[in-house]
């Protein structure tokens, strides 16, 4: 075992550490408004709280149009380059939040912002890729989502804070530091050489990765449940007397960084179908305690097995995506990968906002509870067989 490990090509190299930290201030920026604006536009612009799920969504919604777009060009062009521009333009945007002061221009800016935060994105992990030696991959993937998540995670419990003890617009200018310390990080990254590409015939499948279509489907159950954290955890804490909702987000980052550790090695060693099932179950059974239990303990405890679930199944499902596609379609794969990530995690702001404005936040996390339930049917008897006939790798 010690041999098979010194044998293994380095992994934490100078670049993937720049491309590691500058995606964790890149999310960890973006992050900051996840919690805070649904509080914002409830408590100070005085909407109500069935809108929250439309300018929430309307980053995702975004999304959705500019991932495809975004893994062809980063097929085609520099990484780095594109990186560099993107990163640049999302920064730029955090200042329209200053002069947000409706709901329509809350909606047309957190547009905006989907558009660069999508190219940022696809641009980022694709170089991440690049930067990390093949019989690594899975684990390169798990370690750099880490950052990611793990930004999802700090993000919001910064922003909680910030937001209760000084105010909306000091929270802006958190994330612009963030972000411009990003873009410096990212300018340091020594990108790979890559060999001339042909322009192709423009076809469906240089968008979206078609073989994929089930991995895709089976992916919208579990990543609806995604999109109800961010936005409503902090709202359902208050609502079941938590003191500092803020402490969820510590434990989901906790099971995000513990979860890490093990499944990317567990995937290279070709327990995929292993590691995707068992994190839907966990994450479902998680979900149904959450929705269902209400004490600090409860809380904490769902919030550390949701992020021990997700911080496996993100990882293994993007791989399903990369050992799909040739090797001049990581960029297709990998926006295939966040556009399924996006189109959940919009659905689950949106009509979450609509079931927590009608209903009641245990009804949306027991919603959320079942769909994972179902995602474990869809993946076993369908995006299994459909990954083992058509794997290339």
């Amino acid at each position: 075992m010690e041999m098979e490990e010194i044998s293994k090509p380095k992994l934490w190299s100078l670049s993937y550490w720049n491309v590691c930290i500058a995606n964790f201030l890149m999310a960890c920026s973006f992050n900051l408004l996840m919690p805070s604006i649904p509080l914002y536009i409830t408590e100070q612009m005085g909407i109500a709280q069935s809108k929250t799920g439309i300018v929430l969504a309307s980053y995702a919604i975004a999304l959705m149009f500019v991932r495809p777009f975004s893994g062809y060009m980063v097929d085609l062009y520099s990484r780095k380059k594109i990186l560099l521009v993107a990163f640049s333009c999302y920064v730029l945007i955090f200042f329209g939040y200053f002069w947000a002061t409706t709901v329509l221009l809350f909606v047309v800016v957190r547009f905006l912002h989907g558009i660069t935060w999508g190219l940022s994105t696809v641009s980022s992990s694709t170089l991440a890729i690049d930067v990390v030696p093949s019989e690594r991959r899975a684990e390169g993937i798990g370690y750099y989502g880490t950052f990611m998540n793990v930004a999802m995670a700090i993000g919001p419990f910064i922003a909680i804070h910030i937001y209760h003890e000084y105010s909306f617009q000091v929270l802006l200018w958190c994330a612009i530091a963030m972000g411009m310390l990003g873009i410096v990080t990212v300018a340091l990254i020594k990108a790979p050489e890559r060999p001339k590409v042909e322009r192709e015939k423009l076809s469906l499948d240089r968008f979206f990765l078609v073989k994929g279509w089930p991995i895709f489907l089976n992916q919208l159950l579990p990543c609806f449940a995604w999109g109800t954290i961010g936005p409503f955890v902090a709202q359902y804490g208050k609502e079941i007397s938590i003191p500092n909702a803020g402490i969820f987000f510590v434990f989901w980052a906790s099971g995000i960084i513990a979860s890490r550790v093990f499944a990317g090695k567990l995937v290279d060693r070709g327990m995929i179908h292993a590691v995707n099932v068992s994190a839907m179950a966990i994450v479902a059974i998680a979900f149904g305690v959450f929705a269902t239990v209400h004490n600090i303990f409860a809380f904490c405890a769902a919030g550390l097995f949701i992020g021990v679930g997700f911080g496996m199944m993100f990882p293994a499902l993007q791989t399903l995506y990369i050992n799909l596609a040739e090797n001049n379609q990581r960029g297709t794969a990998n926006s295939t990968y966040l556009i399924g990530f996006d189109l959940g995690l919009a659905l689950g702001m949106l009509v979450g906002g609509y079931i927590t404005g009608y209903m009641s936040f245990e009804a949306l996390y027991l919603i959320a509870a079942g769909l994972c339930v179902l995602s474990i049917v869809m993946y076993w008897f369908n995006s299994r067989k459909v990954y083992e006939k058509k794997r290339l790798r």
